[in-house]
Parts: C-alpha cells; structure tokens; sequence
C-alpha cells in the first residue's frame, strides 16, 4: 500500500509547488518612457519654472488603473506603477521641456530664492489613463506667466493615443501624449524667448511748484507841493 501511494503524493507535492510558483510570480512595474531627449547644451538658455504642476488625485499612487465600458476606474492585478505616477510625471515633463528649449536651466516648483525665471509654467493634468479597450487620454491645462507675472498664454486640451490593449502598449501610449504636450508647450514658450527685459523704475520727480507772479512795486503817489507863486509841480 506505501509502494502505491507514492506516486500520488509526489503529484500532489508537484501540484503544489506549480501552485506556489504561479501564485509568487513577480509583478510587473512600469515608469512612463519619455525616449531620448537630447541633453541641453546651452548653460545660459531661457530660465523657466515649471509648476506647480497639479496631478489629479486619482492619479497619486502605484495602482495601474484601466479604464472600463462604464467610465469607471479599475486596478489591474498584473501590473503596477514602479513608484509615484505623479513624481514619474515631473520628471518626464522636466527632462523633456528641457530638451525641447534646449535649456539647463529649468527647475521644478517651488524653487529656491537666487531662481529668476524668465517664464513659469502653471500645469494641472485632471486625467492620464487607459484602458484595454480604451484609448489613452491626457486632459490638462497650462498657464505661462511672464518675467513680470503676467499672463501671456493659456491653453486646455486633449489628447488621445491609440494602444494595442497590453498594459506595456497603454504605457507607452501614455508616454506619447506627455511627448505631445511638451512639444505644444514648447511651442507656446518660444515667443516669450526674446520678451523685453523690464527697467528699473526711477523714482518720480516731484511736479514743480507754480512760481508766484512778481508783485509790481507799488507807484508813488505824487503830491502836489506849493509855493509862494502857487505853481504846481509834479
């Protein structure tokens, strides 16, 4: 009966261990691809400020949300963002902007005291997702504020990309819509590029006072003086 039964339990010990391999297999992670951009080569180049840039709240975390038939949102079981997806997305626009101005000199909001820049670029993404029989969809709006903080442009839009379904496709479908902002970013900067530089105000000049009108010496009355031969002389 020992003899018979051994090959049933090494099965079962087989199925098991098949089991326990398939329920510890590694989950994927994903980051946003943001390709090759080129490195900056001009150590001088327009200063911009990016940011505060505000990222939906759906979107602040490691879940690697699919879009469904009815609009609502769904974490995937086999795939995951590798970190913050809203820190992921600084990072790509900061390197990508930074390529396309061809500028090293771009910082990300808040910056520190010593940073002048010569543009700030006020961003919300309200949406960044797909799903697998969903198109990837990014909403979002810019703000350019000028050396001086005025408002020079404002932008909202969306855009769309097509995937083939796979969580790895949806995330490079992702990554191409940040390359299609970025690039319409860049565009909307570049006339703030040569924006006159601002002089120093001088302090006013008082306005001058009204001199007085000169007072015309008074004329001397002339009395008549008499004498003995009752002339009158003037």
């Amino acid at each position: 009966m020992t003899v018979l039964r051994l090959p049933a339990v090494l099965l079962l010990a087989g199925l098991l261990g098949l089991v326990g391999c398939t329920a510890h297999k590694p989950m994927p992670l994903y980051q946003l691809d943001a390709g090759s951009p080129k490195v900056p080569q001009q150590a001088q180049g327009l200063a911009v400020l990016l940011g505060p840039v505000s990222i939906a709240d759906y979107l602040q975390r490691e879940a690697f949300l699919q879009r469904q038939n009815d609009g609502s949102l769904v974490a995937a079981e086999d795939a995951r963002w590798a970190g913050s997806l809203a820190a992921d997305i600084d990072q790509v626009l900061l390197r990508l902007l930074a390529s396309r101005l061809d500028s090293q000199r771009l910082v990300l909001a808040p910056s520190h005291s010593g940073f002048t820049p010569d543009v700030q670029v006020l961003l919300n993404i309200s949406r960044l997702d797909s799903g697998p029989h969903h198109p990837a969809v990014l909403e979002a709006q810019w703000r350019l504020l000028d050396r001086s903080g005025q408002l020079r442009d404002s932008r909202l839009l969306r855009l769309e990309e097509a995937h083939d379904g796979s969580a790895a496709d949806q995330v490079q479908a992702q990554s191409r819509l940040l390359r299609q902002l970025v690039l319409q970013l860049g565009d909307a900067i570049e006339p703030l590029r040569n924006q006159p530089v601002a002089e120093a105000s001088k302090p006013a000049t008082p306005p001058a006072r009204p001199s007085k009108p000169q007072q015309k010496a008074p004329i001397p009355l002339v009395t008549p003086s008499r004498s003995n031969g009752e002339v009158l002389r003037f």
